[in-house]
């Protein structure tokens, strides 16, 4: 959880700088998110093609490990639709782009900024930083109540790196190559969903 921690930390210095003018006004005055999603984009891009491991699991394991990241993005985005329905300070659209960060919030937090602003932005933060705290927190619950499988699920993005030690953990090691495709998976199609949604 340090790293989830870190990113919270900052997060909310650099709310308090910019909240008593604490910040240079040339930071301010230039948008660096659009070049940090830039760097961002190469350095996943990087990750997953660097990781031999993550293409070979597609030839060798069975198609049904397919279903796993699909069945990730249609329960995220059922929840999302009930959600939005409950509340009614966000519109099913926004709901539906911020849960498509799948747990990756700094990714999805520049990109959702960029195409919706800045509060859209945060609320992703928040939102998928909350995913990746109750999945390192709450795995042997989800685990006990839904499976060996819900670990991965409710990992998204996240499975294939911060929540992978405690997702093997429990589920077992040989959840280790589901967990890294399909978070491998999700963290292509990020990008794709959040673009489209938005």
């Amino acid at each position: 959880m340090r790293g989830s921690i870190i990113i919270l930390f900052c997060f909310t210095i650099g709310v308090l700088l910019g909240l008593y003018n604490l910040v240079p006004d040339m930071l301010i005055e230039t948008d660096y998110s659009m070049y940090a999603l830039y760097v961002l984009m190469f350095v996943v891009g990087v990750g997953v093609g660097s990781d031999k491991d993550s293409f070979k699991v597609i030839k060798t394991m069975n198609f049904k490990i397919v279903l796993v990241p699909i069945s990730t993005i249609i329960g995220t985005y059922l929840g999302i639709g009930v959600f939005s329905f409950l509340q009614n300070k966000l519109n099913l659209i926004d709901c539906l782009a911020v849960g498509s960060g799948f747990g990756y919030y700094s990714l999805s937090s520049v990109l959702i900024s960029e195409l919706s602003g800045e509060t859209l932005g945060v609320i992703a933060l928040l939102s998928n930083i909350s995913r990746e705290i109750i999945t390192l927190l709450f795995t042997p619950v989800f685990l006990k109540l839904f499976g060996k499988l819900a670990p991965v699920s409710l990992g998204g993005a996240t499975s294939m790196d911060t929540t992978l030690p405690i997702i093997t953990k429990y589920s077992g090691a040989d959840y280790a190559i589901i967990s890294v495709f399909h978070g491998v998976v999700l963290t292509i199609i990020i990008p794709f969903l959040i673009t489209i949604i938005l």
